[in-house]
């Protein structure tokens, strides 16, 4: 692999496929006795594995690796459903979500979910003058720690947000909360809710009241598909605006008024929302929403 005057390699391919194998190969020979050679490249270890570059600087290095487009990049892990009807269950979520675009009103399409959260904030990074003393564990845990739970749907068409919060979410809950889905979608004839696999979900109760109430029809999701639930990135953004790091954990009741006005906001619709989690725009299930 030679270099031109003008310092570009000859077969910048090569390069590129050299540092995508890693460095392990490479530098394995010239790591210290019982030292694991390393998995990512740094500035130093393509130096020493491009005789080219010898005699290069760091900076000279770096400077060169961006003249041939590369530069630090961060590895996205690839999601994964075990379900092995995956690919049966995203085409009928994919289908009913394409009938409801086409019956704007007539059959609307939800997402349904549960989150929860505790007295205690999340961790999350701030800016302040110095880090806060830290809580151990044991105690973030005690008697004084409490928990509450929140259902919500989303409606895939309107962002509309409709939503039960209790001490805790359970069957007379679920059942509960799709008289107040059908109560929301007076002019509905069909209700798709596409929901996970969560046992309380495929409880006899439940199913037996989603049965008596015609409108609703369930669409189960594939097991461990977050990413098929767009109700979930709600849970992200209260979480973010909300429940990392507060302030409140003395003030129990009024926390829980703040969750609850962050997901009023969406009482009667959001674009913004619809948006954020990816119901607009060029993805997958927002395609499917498109009247063609």
């Amino acid at each position: 692999m030679a270099v031109h005057e003008g310092g570009a390699f000859d077969c910048a391919g090569e390069l590129r496929e050299r540092l995508r194998q890693g460095p392990s190969a490479s530098v394995e020979e010239a790591s210290p006795e019982g030292v694991p050679p390393p998995s990512r490249w740094t500035l130093e270890g393509v130096r020493e594995c491009v005789p080219a570059l010898e005699g290069y600087s760091l900076s000279g290095v770096w400077r060169f690796l961006r003249g041939q487009g590369m530069k630090p990049r961060s590895a996205a892990a690839r999601h994964y459903s075990p379900d092995p009807a995956y690919l049966e269950k995203q085409a009928a979520l994919e289908a009913r979500l394409r009938e409801a675009a086409a019956n704007p009103g007539e059959v609307p399409a939800l997402f349904l979910d549960e989150m929860g959260h505790r007295r205690w904030p999340e961790a999350a990074r701030d800016w302040m003058a110095a880090a806060p003393e830290p809580v151990r564990q044991a105690e973030r845990a005690g008697p004084d720690d409490q928990q509450w739970r929140v259902a919500g749907a989303l409606n895939a068409q309107s962002g509309r947000v409709d939503y039960l919060d209790a001490y805790m979410v359970g069957r007379l809950q679920l059942v509960s909360f799709h008289g107040r889905i059908e109560a929301a979608c007076p002019e509905a004839r069909k209700i798709y809710v596409a929901q996970g696999n969560r046992p309380i979900h495929h409880h006899d109760e439940v199913l037996a009241a989603i049965e008596a109430r015609e409108a609703i029809i369930p669409l189960w999701l594939p097991t461990c598909s977050p990413w098929l639930n767009p109700i979930e990135k709600l849970w992200r953004w209260l979480r973010e605006e909300v429940l990392k790091l507060h302030r409140m954990a003395e003030a129990w009741p009024e926390l829980r008024a703040r969750a609850r006005g962050f997901l009023d906001r969406f009482a009667h619709g959001s674009r913004e929302l619809l948006r954020y989690v990816g119901l607009l725009g060029e993805g997958r299930l927002a395609r499917a929403l498109r009247v063609a």
